[in-house]
C-alpha cells in the first residue's frame, strides 16, 4: 500500500505574508514615502508635503478602513481657515522674527514671497503655531496679530481631497481620510484656551493729573485713548504706587502722593483685574488711606499682591487659576523703601512687600512644584542719570548697578518671566536662559514731562496656552502735557524697541 506524505501549509502562508510585507515595502521605496495602500485604493501625496508631513499622514489613513479609490492628497496656504468637509486644517503658520527684531509687522506678500524663496527676506520666519515660544517674537501681518482673534494675521495649510482628474471630492470616506489625519494633529492653541494678559508699568494719578481732573471734571479722561486696547484681554494688570484718599490735596512739586478718588475711573475704564502694589507711595498719604485703597480694590472686584494691609497679606502670591493656566505670581520691592522708613509692610503696618530671598526661593521652588508658571515682579532703584532741560538720557535705558545681576537670579530660581514694574523710564530686554525680562516698564499714567523718556511706557502682552507662555506682545505708549496716554504708531514703535535693544546686557 503506498503511503501519502502529508505537507504542512504553514510554511506557504509564511511565504504569502512575506510576499506582501515584501511588495508593500518596494512600493513605498520606489514612490519615495509618497504612496499609502489601504485594502485597494492608492492615496498620492503632493510634493508641498514635508517628510515630516508624510510621516503623520501615512500613520493616519490606514486607520481608515473604508478607503478604497485612487486620491489625490494636497496641501496649499490659504488666508482663511476650511469653511467646509472637502478641506481640513493641517497647520497654522506665523510670522516671526528674533526676539531682538525691531519688526511689528510686515505684508501678507512679502510674507508669501519669503515662504516661496526664504532668501527673500532672511529675518522673517515661517512658524508653525505648534512650535511658538518667547524667543521667537510673532508680528502682524497687514497689521492683524493672530493672538488677539486667531483668525487674521497668519496663514493656513489646508489639505484637500482630489480625484484622478484633479476634483475636489467629499464623499463620506473621503471626509473620514481628513478627520483621521486631523485627529493625529497635536491640539492647536485657540483663542478660548489661551490666556492673555495686559501688563503695564507705574500708574501714579496725582499731582499735575489733579489739575487736569480739575479742568475736566472727567475721572476717567486720561484712560480714553488707551482703554480699549487695555481692556481687551482676559485680564488687566496696573502698578499702582498712589492711594486713593477724601481729603487729597497735592502740587506739581511735592513728592508725598495721592489720588482724587474720582480718578478711580480711568482704573475702572481700562478693565483693571489686577493691581499690583510694590510702590514706593502708597503709605505716602497715610496708612488709612493705603488700606482703604486696597478694600477698595477688593470690593471692586480687583486682585492685589506684591502689598497688603499688613506684612502677612503684603508676602502672597497671587495664584491665577484660568482657561487650563495656572501662574503664580509674586511681587516684590527690594529699592528705597524698607519697613523702618513704613514704605515696607511690617506686622500690622501696611505697605510694599519687601524683597526677602529665601521667601521668594521658597514661593518660586512651590509654584513649580504644583505646575505652575512663574511671574516675578519688581519694584527696583530708579536711574537718576537725568539731564538738565528736556532731553535723552539713553543712559537709563540699561539695567543699573546690580540689577542684571538681581533680575537674572529670579530666572535661576525658577521664574518663567521676570519684570521691572516701577522705573519711570522704560528699560531694555533680553531673553536669558530661555526666559524673558524686561528691565523696566516706565510710567503708563503719570505727570513726569520734564524728559521725554519719563513720558513713555511698554504694555506687555502676555499669551499662556496649557500653563505655558506662548507669547509676550511689546506695546509701547507715549503722553504729552495732555495726559492723554496713546498707543505709540508703528515708526514710533519700531524705533523705540530698537533704541532699547541697543543698550541690552
Amino acid at each position: 500500500m503506498r503511503r501519502t506524505r502529508k505537507i504542512s501549509k504553514l510554511p506557504l502562508v509564511i511565504g504569502f505574508i512575506v510576499v506582501i510585507i515584501t511588495t508593500f515595502f518596494i512600493l513605498k521605496i520606489a514612490t519615495g514615502g509618497k504612496v499609502s495602500i489601504i485594502k485597494n485604493g492608492t492615496l498620492h501625496l503632493s510634493d508641498n508635503f514635508t517628510e515630516e508631513d508624510k510621516q503623520l499622514i501615512l500613520s493616519a489613513v490606514p486607520e481608515t478602513e473604508k478607503f478604497s479609490k485612487d486620491l489625490n492628497l494636497d496641501i496649499a496656504l490659504s488666508n482663511s481657515r476650511p469653511s467646509d468637509e472637502k478641506e481640513a486644517l493641517f497647520d497654522i503658520i506665523l510670522p516671526t522674527v528674533d526676539f531682538y527684531d525691531e519688526t511689528s509687522n510686515i505684508s501678507s506678500e512679502g510674507f508669501r514671497t519669503n515662504i516661496d524663496s526664504p532668501a527673500a527676506n532672511a529675518k522673517i520666519s515661517a512658524t508653525s503655531l505648534f512650535e511658538l515660544s518667547p524667543e521667537k517674537k510673532l508680528v502682524s501681518l497687514d497689521g492683524k496679530y493672530f493672538l488677539d482673534d486667531f483668525e487674521q494675521g497668519a496663514l493656513y495649510r489646508v489639505i484637500s481631497i482630489k480625484d484622478l482628474n484633479g476634483e475636489t471630492i467629499s464623499d463620506p470616506e473621503t471626509v473620514e481620510v481628513l478627520q483621521k489625519i486631523s485627529q493625529k494633529l497635536p491640539e492647536l492653541p485657540m483663542k478660548d484656551t489661551t490666556l492673555s494678559i495686559n501688563q503695564t508699568g507705574v500708574t501714579a494719578l496725582t499731582r499735575k493729573l489733579q489739575t487736569k481732573l480739575d479742568q475736566t471734571g472727567n475721572g476717567a479722561y486720561f484712560a480714553e485713548n488707551i482703554a480699549d486696547f487695555l481692556k481687551n484681554t482676559d485680564l488687566t494688570h496696573i502698578s499702582n504706587e498712589v492711594s486713593f484718599a477724601d481729603n487729597c490735596t497735592t502740587n506739581s512739586s511735592t513728592t508725598t502722593l495721592c489720588s482724587d478718588p474720582r480718578m478711580f475711573a480711568t482704573v475702572e475704564a481700562i478693565g483693571t483685574d489686577i493691581v499690583e502694589l510694590t510702590g514706593n507711595h502708597n503709605n505716602d498719604w497715610s496708612a488709612a488711606a493705603n488700606i482703604n485703597s486696597i478694600e477698595k480694590y477688593q470690593n471692586s472686584n480687583m486682585q492685589t499682591f506684591g502689598g497688603g494691609k499688613d506684612e502677612e497679606s503684603a508676602k502672597i502670591p497671587l495664584e491665577i487659576d484660568q482657561k487650563n493656566t495656572k501662574i503664580t505670581w509674586v511681587g516684590v520691592n527690594n529699592s528705597t523703601s524698607t519697613k523702618a522708613n513704613g514704605q515696607g509692610a511690617s506686622g500690622n503696618h501696611p505697605g510694599a512687600n519687601i524683597y526677602d530671598e529665601e521667601t521668594v526661593k521658597s514661593q518660586i521652588s512651590e509654584a513649580k512644584e504644583r505646575g505652575d508658571s512663574v511671574i516675578v515682579d519688581i519694584q527696583y532703584f530708579e536711574c537718576y542719570s537725568y539731564p538738565d532741560g528736556y532731553a535723552e538720557m539713553p543712559s537709563c535705558d540699561a539695567p543699573i548697578s546690580g540689577q542684571q545681576a538681581f533680575f537674572r537670579k529670579m530666572i535661576d530660581f525658577g521664574a518663567d518671566l521676570v519684570v521691572g514694574t516701577q522705573a519711570h523710564q522704560p528699560q531694555t530686554f533680553e531673553i536669558y536662559e530661555g526666559k524673558p525680562i524686561y528691565y523696566g516698564l516706565g510710567n503708563l499714567f503719570f505727570d513726569q514731562t520734564r524728559w521725554p523718556g519719563t513720558t513713555r511706557s511698554i504694555v506687555l502682552t502676555h499669551y499662556f496656552n496649557n500653563g505655558k507662555l506662548l507669547q509676550t506682545r511689546f506695546s509701547p505708549t507715549v503722553y504729552d502735557s495732555t495726559f492723554q496716554t496713546r498707543l505709540m504708531d508703528q515708526p514710533e514703535a519700531e524705533a523705540f524697541y530698537k533704541r532699547l535693544v541697543t543698550s541690552r546686557p
